[in-house]
C-alpha cells in the first residue's frame, strides 16, 4: 500500500488569488483602518495617517527578513526590549590579564572555566555505564 508523502508543507496555501489567508487578512484589517479614517478624518490626515498604516499592513503581509516574516522578526524584537537584561562588567588591570594569558599558555588552569579532573572523570565514567547496564 503506497501512500503519497507531502512536500512543501512550510508553504501556504493561496487561498485569495495571489494571496495567503494571512496576507489578505493584512492587507484587509490594513485597508479597513485606513478606509475608517477616511470616513471620519479630512483627506490630508487620512493621506498622512494612512501611509504608516499601509506600509506597516504591507510589511506584515509581504516582508520578510532573514526568511523569517515581519511579524515574528516583530514580536521577537519586542520580546526583547521588553525583557530585562542585567549587565555586569569588571575591569581587570591589564597586568593581570597578560598574567592570566601567560599562564593559561604555559599550561595552567584554563581562563573558561574550571577543569574536569581524573576523579570526576571516572565518577561520570562509571555513572554512565550503570545507567547503560540497567536499560538493558
Amino acid at each position: 500500500m503506497q501512500h503519497q508523502v507531502p512536500q512543501f508543507i512550510d508553504i501556504e496555501d493561496k487561498i485569495f488569488g495571489p494571496l495567503t489567508a494571512k496576507q489578505f487578512f493584512y492587507v484587509l484589517g490594513g485597508a479597513a483602518l485606513i478606509f475608517l479614517m477616511y470616513i471620519y478624518f479630512q483627506l490630508w490626515l487620512v493621506i498622512l495617517l494612512g501611509a504608516p498604516v499601509a506600509a506597516f499592513a504591507g510589511a506584515l503581509a509581504f516582508l520578510k527578513i532573514n526568511g523569517q516574516p515581519f511579524i515574528k522578526v516583530l514580536g521577537s524584537a519586542l520580546n526583547f526590549a521588553s525583557s530585562s537584561r542585567l549587565y555586569l562588567w569588571r575591569k581587570i588591570p591589564l597586568e593581570a590579564r597578560r598574567q592570566e594569558s601567560a599562564a593559561a599558555a604555559k599550561g595552567g588552569l584554563p581562563l573558561t572555566g574550571p577543569r574536569l579532573t581524573q576523579s570526576k572523570l571516572q565518577d561520570l565514567s562509571w555513572s554512565l555505564d550503570i545507567q547503560e547496564k540497567i536499560k538493558r
